[in-house]
């Protein structure tokens, strides 16, 4: 949520307001629970009445009904008795892994458990922290305040390359490259099923109804941001596949939502049903091979292996890779022992 700042007077306590929104002129009636959910952070619907059920939301200086249809020009403020969380991103020594680093750019190594950058539930000990400890005044671009250097970002339990920038001329330069799609950026994966060939898979890609968290593929325009994700296949293990996953867009949860649209869920992602077991046999010395499995790799198999890009001053294309963390190469050994004695009997 935004901060403007503003306190907005009550006779029986102050309230702060946290969000404010001036609706679109060309907005269509809708309910503002419905509205709102597609504008507060991490908001479920349920939460969003409950705030406006006390008086927490306000249409113009007023309490509204859950029922109300925003109109365009409306002014929409979302007050608390308490005062917004300090948004400023605070130093903090984390140490990097720093695979690159000139003038211009740095690469980073992240490992999986390492949020990227403060928001809901992590205001701190991101990896933004880290870099305003170790870099001083690093660029923000337009609208990512709060995100100095990011030109683009992993998600928290995904390991691999994160390219950040350290001077406003190159984050213009990087993220023109991102925005045109030219950057070149390959990821491994592990995903359930035998994939039985090479593939793509394409789509809208928004927030599902049900859970704000979840990304889900859409045929409507509508309803999300065009992705497309082109799959090779590496190695097959018998009820899971080793994939190399090459990105045209840079969706949330991009790859974890299109394997899980077509039907191969990544090993051990939680938030997309991978981490039940959803291909194999019912005899309990697999089920307690794949709990190992899980417990030594307890995240989604995703790991952003390889990043290539045209250098902003150089003006030429520089490629790094990064190898499988230790967790990943451990689950991927334990599945090759598997799918080579099974071949075996």
């Amino acid at each position: 949520m935004t901060d403007d700042n503003l306190i907005i007077e009550s006779e029986e306590q102050d309230l702060f307001e946290h969000l404010r929104i001036v609706v679109d002129k060309g907005q269509s009636l809708l309910r503002i629970d419905k509205f709102l959910m597609h504008r507060v952070e991490n908001a479920s619907r349920n939460r969003i009445q409950t705030a406006i059920e006390a008086d927490n939301v306000l249409v113009n200086d007023k309490p509204i009904k859950a029922s109300y249809r925003v109109k365009p020009q409306d002014v929409i403020s979302v007050v608390l008795p308490h005062p917004p969380r300090d948004t400023e991103v605070y130093p903090e020594n984390i140490p990097l892994d720093i695979v690159y680093e000139d003038d211009d750019v740095l690469i980073v190594n992240k490992p999986a458990g390492l949020v990227v950058h403060p928001g809901y539930n992590n205001y701190t000990g991101t990896l933004v922290n880290g870099l305003v400890y170790h870099f001083q005044q690093l660029p923000t671009l337009p609208g990512n305040d709060g995100r100095p250097g990011l030109v683009h970002r992993i998600d928290k339990d995904t390991s691999g390359l994160l390219l950040i920038s350290k001077n406003e001329r190159s984050m213009n330069y990087l993220a023109k490259q991102f925005f045109d799609h030219t950057i070149n950026r390959r990821y491994l994966a592990l995903a359930w099923g035998d994939i039985a060939e090479d593939g793509t898979v394409t789509g809208y890609i928004g927030r599902s109804p049900n859970d704000r968290r979840v990304m889900s593929i859409y045929d409507d325009p509508e309803k999300g941001k065009w992705a497309v994700t082109h799959y090779k296949v590496l190695e097959r293990l018998g009820y899971v596949t080793l994939i190399e996953c090459k990105l045209e867009t840079g969706r949330t949860h991009q790859i974890r939502a299109h394997m899980k649209h077509i039907g191969h869920p990544l090993f051990n992602d939680a938030m997309y049903g991978g981490d039940k077991i959803l291909k194999g046999t019912v005899f309990n010395k697999y089920r307690q091979f794949v709990d190992n499995c899980f417990e030594i790799m307890p995240r989604q198999a995703l790991h952003a292996q390889s990043l290539g890009f045209v250098h902003p001053s150089k003006k030429t294309n520089i490629y790094f890779e990064a190898p499988l963390p230790a967790d990943f190469e451990g689950a991927l050994e334990k599945w090759r022992k598997y799918a080579g004695a099974e071949k075996e009997v």
